[in-house]
């Protein structure tokens, strides 16, 4: 009975990975076996459900979706019965248009749900850009005549140290 019972939360533990990394046919596949092996009325048969659910709603199974959770709305758990029918709202709640400029299309990375090749070929490689050469000019062409701003404001910071000096 215990390894059962280890069975179905390794089954259960493994289909909620797969769920979360968005590889949702293996988790349907997964998480079928583990409600296959549990008591469907128990606490963990809920969870397994409820999570059956959730990756039926990724494989675009909305009917398979909505039966299954129709049935836990009459489950014996309470927390299983509310949840299911918090989350039937949201199936049977009509689905909104959306313009297909709001739509990213993002690619998944997974080879199970995406024939693409795994490895991308590198760039060809580009010729380095020339730095252009520097235009240097002449320094004697340079005015390097003071123009007494540096003097003037010298003088201003010593009498203005000196004054706080004389005051403190």
């Amino acid at each position: 009975m215990d390894s059962k019972l280890e069975q179905v939360k390794l089954k259960y533990q493994q289909g909620q990975a797969l769920l979360d990394r968005g590889q949702y046919r293996s988790s349907v596949k997964t998480l079928e076996e583990a409600k296959s092996l549990v008591n469907p009325s128990s606490k963990l048969g809920g969870e397994v459900q409820l999570s059956l659910v959730t990756a039926y709603q990724g494989v675009d199974k909305l009917d398979d979706a909505i039966a299954l959770c129709e049935e836990l709305t009459r489950h014996p758990n309470l927390a299983i019965r509310q949840q299911s029918q918090r989350i039937l709202y949201i199936l049977k709640a009509p689905q909104l248009k959306r313009p297909e400029a709001w739509m990213t299309k993002i690619p998944t990375t997974n080879s199970e749900d995406n024939p693409t090749p795994r490895y991308v070929q590198a760039k060809p490689a580009t010729q380095p850009i020339k730095k252009s050469s520097l235009d240097l000019e002449d320094i004697t062409q340079i005015d390097t005549k003071d123009n007494g701003f540096i003097g003037v404001a010298l003088g201003l910071f010593i009498v203005i140290i000196g004054v706080l000096i004389w005051l403190s």
